[in-house]
């Protein structure tokens, strides 16, 4: 489903990501680690075609990312994500159903079904404001969910969430993978992401040191906090 081939991203002098390749296949959840400024968000960045690669070529479902085809099946919630505090989340999920295309009753019926999967009837007539952090990521979820996405892609989705929030958007990440959708997880929650991915792939200054199913990347006694801290570790000798 998404491909990358010898990609990397220069800001001036500094180097982002460092001719990196991997491919992601359909139905896969697949996470990218890295700690803070490894590169993973800048990758996403280029997914999306927010920032265009300085080198290689980025594609999803064999379409050029910078061909907005690509994007026709995506649903992505972006780290730090925000919801105007003026708008319910009914208002703001009936916004993203008119950018589709959707008026109307279909808009409405789209934006209950969301609703339900994210577990926020009941709670969508409320101000934005009035939300609590998980309630606002819920409700990016619902509006990444609309249009029955086939890829998710989701930046740092649980960073800043009380236990009962990282329960709730992890729920909502199985049910997805359940009906055959592919995930993409940028985080450094590390235990979260066993629980959530089969493969991962560890960036560091840009370069993938691994990338592997999770079965074997980390060994018998180890946890997947081990084996980044022994990755990067190795990098820095």
């Amino acid at each position: 489903m998404i491909k990358l081939e010898s990609v990397s991203k220069h800001f001036g002098a500094y180097t982002a990501v460092d001719n990196v390749s991997y491919t992601v296949s359909q139905g896969e959840s697949f996470a990218l680690l890295g700690p803070n400024g490894a590169g993973k968000t800048t990758i996403v960045r280029m997914l999306l075609d927010f920032i265009p690669p300085s080198e290689g070529a980025l594609t999803i479902h064999d379409v050029p990312v910078s061909n907005p085809e690509s994007r026709k099946t995506v649903g992505y919630v972006a780290e730090q994500h925000r919801i105007p505090p003026h708008l319910s989340g009914r208002e703001y999920l009936l916004r993203h159903a008119s950018l589709m295309g959707l008026t109307g009753a279909d808009a409405k019926s789209e934006s209950l079904r969301v609703l339900e999967m994210v577990s926020m009837t009941g709670q969508e007539k409320k101000k934005a404001s009035a939300y609590s952090k998980g309630m606002k990521q819920r409700i990016g979820l619902a509006a990444a969910l609309m249009g029955e996405p086939e890829l998710l892609i989701l930046d740092e989705p649980i960073a800043g969430l009380d236990p009962i929030g990282i329960r709730d958007v992890r729920k909502i990440i199985e049910h997805f993978r359940e009906q055959g959708g592919t995930v993409v997880l940028n985080s450094h929650l590390l235990s979260e992401v066993e629980k959530t991915c089969e493969t991962a792939a560890i960036l560091y200054k840009g370069k993938i040191l691994i990338k592997d199913s999770i079965h074997a990347i980390v060994k018998e006694n180890e946890t997947l906090e081990d084996v980044f801290i022994r990755y990067v570790e190795r990098e820095n000798e």
